[in-house]
This record gives structure tokens, sequence and C-alpha cells, in this order.
């Protein structure tokens, strides 16, 4: 969801980062690992993105197309709010970038990627189709996901957390066009760091999180997940909606937000050993890469495979798993 207060978690670093759960069995708030570098290449169990806003000035497509090319899962999860039926309410914006981000997320499920579409608030004209597949992607309002150890995630976009969103949906749309606003200035902002040679850093999102209100509604949010979680027999829940990414325990629960493609550039990944991370995805790898039609074969890209080597190389004598302070 893209209303009120929400702080999508973002610091000031021209480097990737990534920040670990402290243990894919046994996570708590002391997952504090991080580790840099440019994730080339990149294969994991899951990855669960949200809060992408396409048909919105404020989605950073570009950002996200590059992850989806350095990235592959076995599972694709798109956790909500991914096309934005509130704002094309209000004029059609899609430029190519977005239209990329969908071509790639298509060529994903026809290479055998099984790409599951949690329905939001945003996108919430789809729940009609609800049950439905449409070009190798499953439409669903709720869907469960197995952890490497065994572990039941309950994945759901959130919007049943956010009391604004069932009760005063009105507001919802006035605090809409309020994070409209956060969002342009955010926009300035950055083309003015980018003329200083500077990188992506969300202005917007570092108010809201010194905002009160925000900090205590994203607590409040995050325990009624988990209580629902637990009624309903999982082991943790993944959601968006808050566009604030976090790997945490809640009241005994695992708690998992995988964040936003607006603001915090941000993903959840299950890494082939059962690992649960936050990606950080400030910094565009390969600019200007074509972006062939779904039905087309992907050209070789010589360039990224031998950054990953580079990357697997660097890796070996390096390990990029020490906590930093």
């Amino acid at each position: 969801m893209r209303f009120r207060f929400l702080a999508g978690y973002a610091r000031q670093t021209s480097a990737l980062t990534a920040d670990f759960a402290s243990s894919p069995s046994a996570p708590g708030p002391s997952a504090g690992k991080r580790a840099a570098g440019h994730h080339a290449g990149h294969r994991h169990r899951a990855i669960f993105i949200s809060d992408i806003h396409l048909g919105t000035r404020g989605c950073k497509a570009e950002y996200l197309l590059d992850f989806l090319r350095h990235n592959e899962s076995d599972v694709l999860y798109l956790v909500g709010d991914v096309i934005d039926g509130w704002a094309m309410r209000n004029g059609f914006y899609w430029p190519q970038a977005h239209n990329d981000v969908v071509q790639k997320v298509l060529r994903k499920a026809r290479k055998g990627t099984r790409v599951v579409y949690v329905l939001g608030n945003h996108d919430e004209f789809g729940r009609q189709f609800v049950g439905l597949e449409f070009g190798g992607i499953s439409l669903c309002d709720q869907v469960e996901h197995r952890l490497a150890d065994g572990r039941r995630l309950w994945v759901v976009h959130g919007d049943i957390a956010d009391g604004v969103i069932l009760h005063a949906k009105w507001l919802a749309y006035v605090g809409d066009q309020l994070y409209d606003f956060a969002l342009w200035l955010n926009r300035h902002f950055n083309t003015m760091r980018a003329r200083l040679g500077l990188g992506y850093w969300s202005l917007s999102a570092y108010l809201k999180h010194k905002v009160k209100n925000a900090v205590a509604f994203i607590s409040s949010f995050e325990h009624v997940l988990a209580r629902e979680a637990r009624r309903h027999g999982y082991d943790g829940v993944l959601c968006g909606h808050i566009h604030h990414a976090e790997i945490r325990t809640v009241d005994g629960l695992l708690y998992c937000n995988s964040g936003d493609w607006v603001e915090s550039l941000t993903a959840v990944v299950e890494t082939l050993d059962g690992e649960l991370r936050i990606v950080r995805w400030n910094e565009i790898l390969s600019p200007g890469e074509p972006v062939p039609h779904w039905s087309e074969p992907e050209p070789a890209l010589a360039h990224l495979e031998q950054h990953a080597s580079a990357s697997t190389r660097s890796d070996a004598e390096t390990s990029p798993m020490e906590a930093t302070a």
C-alpha cells in the first residue's frame, strides 16, 4: 500500500546491501548480518517482491527490471500492489520500463519459474479472477510457502491488517494523494543527487521513518498479522503493504516484509540453503540492456557471465557473511 506514514527503510549508500535473518531455523531480532557486493547471476529457492505500483511515476521499474535480470528463482511471489489500479483511475501512465517489467515476469513464467500473484488493495480489480491463471501466472488472495526447513509461511499482501483500508477507504484515497506528493518530492531530490554523482536514497522514506505515528502503525501492523498467522496455524507470515522491509520475530512468529519498489527498492529472497534475506537493489548493474518480447529467446549477456564469474572468485577469497556493527 502506498498510503500514510509508510516507511520504506532506506540507507544512504552507493553499494548494494543485503540484510540476513540470523538463522533460517531460529529467526529473531538479532538478524543483523549484512553483505555487500554485486548480485550477478544469483539463484534462489524463492523471491518475494511487493508494492511495485506499475502505472505510477513513483515506480522504480528500471531498478526492478535490473534486479529480475540478475536473480532467478524456482518460485517468484508478487505480493500485491503490483499494478496500481487506484492511480490509473485518475490518468493513464505506462512508460516502456513498466512494460519491460511485465515482459520480464512473463518470460520467467515461460522459462519454468512458478509465478504466483497475491493480490493487494491497489490491484484489487484482479480479485474477481482469483483462482485463474494468465500467461503462466497464478492469481490468489493468499498462499502458503514452505521453507526449506519445513516451516509454513503465510504469504498475503497485508491490507487485511489495515483498519483504514477496511473501514475508511475514502481516507486511504486521500492519503494516497498525499503520498504521491511525497514521492514527487523524492523524485526531484534524487534527480539533484544524480547530477552530483550520488546514488539513489529515499528522502520520503527517511522522513516517514522519523514520524512517531508511522513507527506505531508499523508495529501494530506487524503484531496483527503475526496473530492472524498463528490463528491460521502458520509458522510465520510474509507480506508487503507498508513499504517497510523487515525480517524478525514478532510474538514468537517469523515476520517478513518484502518492502517496495517506489522507495526502498527491496525484496526478500530464500536462498538455496533456506536462508531468508532482505536484498536492497539501489544500483542498476546493467543499464540499457534490451528487453526482448516474452516469447522470444533471450540474448546471451556475456559481460554478466564474466561479472558473475569474477564475483564467485571474490566470494571464495572473502566470505560476505560477516556481521557488521
